[in-house]
C-alpha cells in the first residue's frame, strides 16, 4: 500500500473505523446474551407442558427451536481461535488472511522476533497504515461471517419457533373442537395402584390379638 499524502485525517479515519467495528462486536455480544437468556427461560417454562396433551406438540416444537437459538447464540459469543499464519516463521506480514496486530497471529513468535517486526512497521509509514487497514478488514470479516451471521440465525430460529408453535397449538385446538383425536406421547409415569385405590389393607391380625378365644 502506497500513501501519497499521509495526514492527521488519515489517522482519525482509521481510528474511528476501528472503534466502530469494536462497538459493533460489543453490540453483537449483548444481543446474543439477551437471546440466550430469553430462549433459556422460554425453554424452561415449556418443559412443564410436555406432559399436558393439550400443549404437548406446541411445547415440543418451541423447545427444539429454543435449543437451536441457544446454540446459535453461544456460537456468536465464542471467541476466535488462535490460528498461526501460513508460510515461514516470522513472515506474518505476508499472510493475506492474518492480522499481525491480533494476538492469535503473533503468539507463536518470540519476543525478539515480534519487536523486530514492530520496529520495521513503525519505521515504515506505508506498512503501518497497511497493518491498520488489514486489522479493520479482518474485524469486519469476522463480524460479518461469524458474529452477525449466527446472531441473525438465533433471532430467526426464536421467531420461527414462536410462530410455528402458535400455529400448531391453534391447529390442535381446532381439530379437537371438530371432534378429531390428537395423538400425543405419554410422558407421565403410570399412576401407582396403591395411591390410586387408597391405602392398602394391612395383614390380618391373629386370633389371639383380636381378643377372641378359640376353643
Amino acid at each position: 500500500m502506497k500513501i501519497d499524502n499521509p495526514s492527521s485525517m488519515l489517522d482519525h479515519f482509521l481510528r474511528q473505523t476501528r472503534v466502530h467495528h469494536v462497538q459493533l462486536s460489543a453490540m453483537a455480544d449483548v444481543k446474543a446474551n439477551m437471546m440466550l437468556t430469553v430462549a433459556s427461560v422460554v425453554l424452561t417454562f415449556s418443559v412443564g407442558y410436555l406432559t399436558d396433551p393439550a400443549f404437548q406438540w406446541a411445547a415440543l416444537i418451541l423447545i427444539l427451536f429454543c435449543m437451536g437459538t441457544i446454540i446459535a447464540a453461544i456460537y456468536t459469543t465464542m471467541p476466535r481461535g488462535v490460528t498461526p499464519p501460513k508460510g515461514p516463521r516470522g513472515d506474518i506480514a505476508r499472510d493475506p488472511k492474518g492480522n499481525p496486530l491480533f494476538f492469535g497471529t503473533f503468539i507463536h513468535l518470540s519476543y525478539e522476533e515480534y519487536c523486530e517486526f514492530i520496529e520495521h512497521a513503525i519505521n515504515n509509514p506505508d506498512e503501518s497504515v497497511e497493518l491498520m487497514v488489514r486489522e479493520i478488514y479482518t474485524l469486519g470479516h469476522f463480524l460479518a461471517y461469524r458474529k452477525y451471521r449466527y446472531l441473525r440465525w438465533a433471532y430467526m430460529l426464536f421467531l420461527a419457533g414462536l410462530l410455528i408453535s402458535g400455529f400448531v397449538q391453534a391447529l390442535c385446538v381446532t381439530l379437537q373442537n371438530l371432534g378429531y383425536e390428537i395423538w400425543f406421547i405419554h410422558l407421565a409415569p403410570p399412576p401407582d395402584s396403591g395411591a390410586a385405590g387408597g391405602l392398602a389393607e394391612g395383614p390380618a391380625l391373629p386370633a389371639a390379638a383380636s381378643g377372641t378365644s378359640t376353643r
